[in-house]
């Protein structure tokens, strides 16, 4: 090799270490070289903008790492929603945005969590009611997202567009998504044509309805996906587009409205079907007093051996036992011999989304025909 070229590899490599060690200095705050200035031509804000509030429940669109390269192992110092806003000057072009935080303080999480939830979802009801509001955006961690979200699509009753979105790697990491995600699910919000389809979720240039949307990948930033019945629609570059509509009950037309929910919701559980999985299993929720049990039965809904003996013991009870489909995706059917054996088929659910339905009707009623009626609506 010559000289010339070796001190050019000297002086790259020179080049790069600097550019490594400016980067590292900064990660801390804001590692994706998002411009803290408005963008290009923006002077001020177009007038009459939609006015979107912003409200934080952490997760790891929060999280912050002292290495561009950790995308697992984040933490704090946790960013707030005041953050986003000064790291995301392009928000401006597309929305009013105020910021709101309620995140639970560190170490205080709400037992059950229910509590917590429906403290956001009294929030939520409230905005909704706010003139001022035109659509709210939530952040949330990518774990139980769509739980979350699906509750507040049951008892929470806005028309106004409420979006959910998280990331599935920190602030800080290289090529995270948080930041092309927060701002889609913003325009989301702030798109007429959002109001009125429930609580939608909007990440990966997705949106979802809350309802169907499920979290597939552990890291992948395609994770959420509609197993079942696809997207509602896409926030493309040049357009938010919706391509459907949801057609079970939500929101602004659900009968479990947040105002009129006891202080605490029913005890269910759930429990996963597999070959020569105990009865006994079944027999100790009901011996801790639990109201409904959810099985997430093996192929089209299924219950082994141990468990139909079990789920007979329970309903002397009144236990009432749901099943879903471990097979993540299709319906669990209304069979005659499901009727027979006084088990609520749980639709296409996933057993955590069942679950909350379960427990929101038995704030109302124990009576099958009836909890039927409500698996089939929503």
């Amino acid at each position: 090799m010559s000289t010339d070229r070796r001190a050019a590899r000297r002086r790259l490599s020179a080049a790069a270490c600097a550019v490594i060690a400016a980067l590292s200095m900064s990660v801390g705050a804001f590692a994706q070289e998002i411009p803290r200035l408005a963008p290009p031509g923006l002077a001020a804000p177009p007038a009459g903008l939609p006015n979107v509030r912003l409200i934080s429940l952490g997760g790891t669109i929060s999280g912050t790492a002292t290495d561009r390269l950790n995308l697992t192992n984040y933490g704090a110092p946790r960013l707030s929603p005041e953050d986003w806003i000064a790291a995301l000057p392009e928000l401006a072009l597309v929305a009013n945005v105020t910021p709101e935080d309620l995140r639970e303080p560190e170490g205080k999480t709400s037992k059950p969590i229910s509590l917590h939830w429906m403290k956001v979802a009294r929030r939520l009801q409230e905005l909704g009611a706010d003139a001022s509001v035109d659509g709210i955006v939530v952040t949330h961690g990518t774990n139980v997202l769509a739980e979350t979200a699906y509750f507040m699509n049951l008892v929470v009753n806005i028309k106004k567009p409420v979006v959910f979105v998280g990331s599935q790697r920190p602030w800080t990491g290289i090529s995270g998504d948080g930041p092309l995600n927060l701002y889609n699910a913003v325009r989301v919000a702030a798109t007429k044509e959002s109001a009125g389809k429930g609580v939608l979720q909007a990440m990966n240039q997705n949106i979802h309805a809350a309802r169907d949307v499920t979290k597939t990948s552990a890291y992948r930033v395609e994770t959420f996906q509609g197993v079942d019945l696809g997207v509602l629609g896409v926030a493309d570059p040049d357009i938010v587009k919706f391509f459907t509509e949801p057609t079970r009950r939500h929101t602004f037309n659900s009968e479990f409205n947040v105002s009129s929910l006891p202080a605490s919701l029913p005890d269910v559980e759930v429990l996963y079907a597999y070959s020569d999985a105990p009865g006994y299993l079944l027999d100790a929720m009901v011996e801790r007093g639990v109201k409904g049990i959810v099985i997430d039965g093996t192929g089209a809904g299924a219950l082994t051996e141990g468990f139909t003996e079990a789920a007979k013991r329970a309903q002397t009870k009144g236990v009432v036992i749901v099943v879903t489909a471990r097979t993540f995706g299709g319906r669990v059917q209304d069979t005659p011999r499901r009727r027979e054996a006084n088990i609520v088929p749980g639709d296409n659910l996933p057993p955590e989304k069942a679950r909350l339905l379960l427990q929101l009707a038995l704030t109302k009623t124990t009576d099958l025909a009836e909890i039927t009626r409500i698996f089939n609506e929503y």
